[in-house]
Formats: structure tokens, sequence, C-alpha cells
């Protein structure tokens, strides 16, 4: 394996939680190919294609909330262009009052693995082209009232 795509592959996943993170958006577009297919219907979610429906649905999700995604361990196997990576994740997600309001929690705190497909674009940079979240266990942080 060519640590020089290794490092490229992992400082790709850096940025996409520090951006997810930041609500830097144009930052987390940046990470993924136009064509991105998003799955996550096996953590409770739907699957979204296309790059910028998934930041629409991610954005209006999390806009106000305050979140930490970390990732660990990953598992890569790279073929020429393409990876097919899994990480380890965990993320914690605190709502805004108004949203905490609706969803009847103030957030939660998720522990999954990340199943994704990397492609080497012809600016030379790795992004996500496929992500499917998968979640092991979720604790879901109630309500506080003032």
């Amino acid at each position: 394996m060519n640590p020089v795509d290794y490092i490229a592959i992992c400082e790709t996943k850096a940025r996409y939680c520090r951006t997810l993170d930041s609500k830097d958006w144009d930052g987390y577009a940046n990470v993924f190919t136009d064509d991105l297919i998003l799955d996550t219907t096996p953590a409770g979610g739907t699957e979204i294609h296309g790059r910028d429906a998934a930041i629409r649905a991610i954005r209006n999700s999390i806009e106000h909330a305050h979140t930490a995604h970390q990732v660990h361990s990953p598992e890569i196997r790279i073929d020429g262009d393409t990876a097919d990576v899994i990480w380890a994740m965990q993320d914690r997600v605190v709502w805004s009052p108004d949203r905490a309001k609706k969803m009847g929690n103030a957030g939660h705190t998720g522990y999954g693995q990340y199943h994704e497909h990397y492609l080497r674009c012809p600016d030379g940079k790795w992004r996500i082209a496929h992500q499917r979240l998968t979640r092991f266990h979720v604790d879901t942080h109630p309500l506080y009232e003032e």
C-alpha cells in the first residue's frame, strides 16, 4: 500500500470531521464526489443521491447543533484510484433548544462505523463517493427542564 495515498485518505476523513463539526459547509462538500450516495438506512435514516442533496439534508439537521465526530482505526484497501475504508466512529450531537423540543431529547452519542468508497479525482484529491453509516449503540440524552 502506498503510504502517500493512505495518509491522503486519512486526511480527507479528518477534514470531513473538522468541517462538519465547524459547520464549514463548502469545505465539507469538498470531501465528496458530485454523485455521492449517502446511505444512513442502517442507522435509521435514508439514502440520498447527490452531494448537494446530502449537504442540504445534513445542514438542515445539524446546522444549529453542537457536534463532535471522531473516527478511529481505519481499515483501508486501496486499488489504484479507488479505496474502500471502514472507520470506527463516535458522534456526539447536542441539539439546539428548539430542535431538542422537536426531537424529544437533548441529543445523542452514537457508536458505529462508516463504510466508505473513495475515488481519486482528476485533481488528485481523494473524495468519498459512497458512505454508509451503521450504528451499534446510541445513548439518547434526556431533555433538561430549567
